[in-house]
């Protein structure tokens, strides 16, 4: 009876390696989040007459984002406005060469163009994700007044080793999930794989995985109800 205790623990311990094995997760591979931005800066330098979008504000291409004060590009408009008017006499008079009319006309047509870069409008419909500036500040065309995602096309990439490579395909479906949502299930789709191969990204901890070359697969992700934002950690399984 006491030689058999050894076979019963033996057996114990083999069938749970076994189930271990066989109940094992699939491995996942990680990729962050991320959606189509746009940053936003002026192209003339005033100072902030108005700023209606706020953060987290829906947008839609055409909307007024910021608007600037720009007195000196308004007088300077209504200038040009009047020389154009008084050219256009001289000219049918007989007083005013062709050449000196298009010098004005073509100030006139600068003028108006900056006072329409005044008002600055979306050219996406998307989200507001930050605001940089708020009215009475002063800002030029090297600063951004605010970022701009478009949450309708959003993506991850991740990176999958050559071995691994060869079970992909454009179009293919894949099984992802969020862990940051209780690992709820999407499927993504593989957009695009590059044809060239990388190290491993830096924030991989290990020097064994950081020597291995892979390769980024971007896979698109359904965002209709907006649950996706950029920053969120997706994990994609591959197929077998």
């Amino acid at each position: 009876m006491k030689k058999a205790i050894p076979f019963v623990l033996l057996a114990a311990l083999v069938g749970g390696v076994a189930w271990r094995l066989l109940t094992r997760p699939a491995f996942r591979y990680a990729g962050t989040i991320e959606a189509t931005e746009v940053d936003i800066s002026p192209r003339l330098t005033s100072t902030i007459a108005e700023a209606p979008a706020v953060e987290g504000q829906d947008v839609k291409a055409g909307d007024l984002l910021v608007r600037l004060s720009g007195e000196d590009y308004k007088i300077a408009a209504a200038q040009a406005e009047s020389d154009l008017a008084r050219a256009k006499r001289l000219v049918a008079s007989g007083s005013m060469t062709a050449e000196a009319f298009d010098k004005v006309r073509f100030r006139h047509e600068e003028t108006a163009l900056h006072s329409k870069w005044l008002s600055i409008t979306s050219p996406i419909n998307g989200v507001v994700l930050d605001r940089f500036h708020e009215p009475g500040e002063q800002v030029g065309p090297s600063m951004k007044l605010l970022k701009l995602a478009d949450l309708s096309d959003v993506w991850a990439t991740i990176y999958v080793p050559q071995t691994t490579l060869a079970r992909l395909k454009l179009g293919m479906t894949l099984e992802a999930s969020l862990p940051e949502l209780e690992g709820r299930k999407i499927e993504g789709t593989v957009k695009h794989i590059r044809d060239e191969a990388e190290f491993t990204p830096r924030n991989v901890q290990t020097r064994e995985e950081r020597a291995r070359l892979v390769y980024a697969v971007k896979v698109s992700l359904p965002n209709a109800d907006r649950l996706l934002k950029p920053g969120m950690t997706v994990e994609v399984k591959l197929p077998e």
